[in-house]
């Protein structure tokens, strides 16, 4: 009788759906579903009636996450990548324009909105399961080069 290495290997590593539980599951879909309404209110609207001659870089590219992040509610951790975006963007902003402008007394309306807006997500940041990012991302041998 043979036996099937799949069988024998006792190191196996367990299916993806067991790795993250469940009440985190629906959590990431909350913050998905956060993006995608919050995106819905904020931004969409530039996207649907703008001047022709506007840029519209920002808009565009907060579009396609909003797209993605439609995706993220129901594939939570296939899209995770999402996340880790919208984290790294709002922390390295946070970082390097929003405390520097919040420590010089900048208080405009448009920094203030912002600031909010973008701290929230800086503080949402325990959301991400970070064990399965470190496993699946930092710790998994990368895709061959050639």
């Amino acid at each position: 009788m043979t036996l099937n290495a799949a069988t024998v290997s006792p190191a196996a590593p367990p299916p993806i759906e067991n790795e993250v539980s469940l009440a985190r599951l629906y959590v990431l879909r909350a913050m998905y579903l956060l993006v995608v309404i919050g995106g819905g209110i904020l931004f969409l609207p530039q996207l649907i009636g703008h001047e022709p001659t506007a840029r519209g870089v920002i808009p565009s590219m907060l579009g396609g996450v909003w797209v993605l992040a439609c995706f993220g509610v129901r594939y939570p951790l296939q899209m995770l990548p999402i996340l880790l975006f919208e984290m790294a963007w709002k922390t390295i902003w946070f970082i390097d324009y929003g405390l520097p402008q919040w420590r010089a007394g900048v208080h405009t309306p448009q920094f203030t909105e912002d600031f909010k807006a973008i701290t929230l997500g800086v503080i949402l940041i325990p959301v991400i399961p970070w064990g399965y990012v470190f496993r699946h991302y930092l710790k998994k041998p990368g895709e061959r080069w050639h």
